[in-house]
């Protein structure tokens, strides 16, 4: 009887002691599509716009090197980003871009949109967490 006892307080104390190592609170992180400040401050001369919410970079290597082909007109530049404050970072702006520059979506990839200007197209692939 005294073993049974003894035993039963043993698994009561192991248990709260075990139930005290178990986080009670639930965190939760939730992840965001880079803006421009943090692209910029990772690449200050990074080449980009704002389109529908996320930014687009050229000049990455493996991109530029697939076969793309223009789907559709979707919009142009419309400002131009001249301060420093990247937050004021809007919708329809580019940092080297100048303004009326076409943006065509790609028939293939819909993460990647083709920007024709002076003749060139360059291709763009949105900056997105993941």
């Amino acid at each position: 009887m005294n073993k049974l006892i003894l035993s039963l307080m043993l698994m009561v104390v192991s248990l709260f002691y075990l139930s005290g190592c178990i986080d009670s609170e639930t965190k939760t992180s939730v992840s965001k599509h880079p803006d421009a400040e943090e692209v910029l401050r990772l690449d200050e001369n990074a080449n980009i716009f704002q389109w529908e919410g996320l930014i687009y970079k050229t000049d990455i290597d493996w991109i530029n090197e697939l076969e793309l082909t223009k789907k559709e007109l979707v919009g142009e530049i419309t400002k131009l980003f001249t301060n420093e404050d990247t937050k004021s970072f809007k919708n329809g702006m580019a940092n080297k871009l100048p303004i009326g520059t076409k943006i065509y979506s790609t028939n293939e990839n819909e993460g990647i949109l083709i920007v024709e200007y002076n003749s060139e197209e360059k291709y763009y692939l949105a900056m997105v967490e993941g």
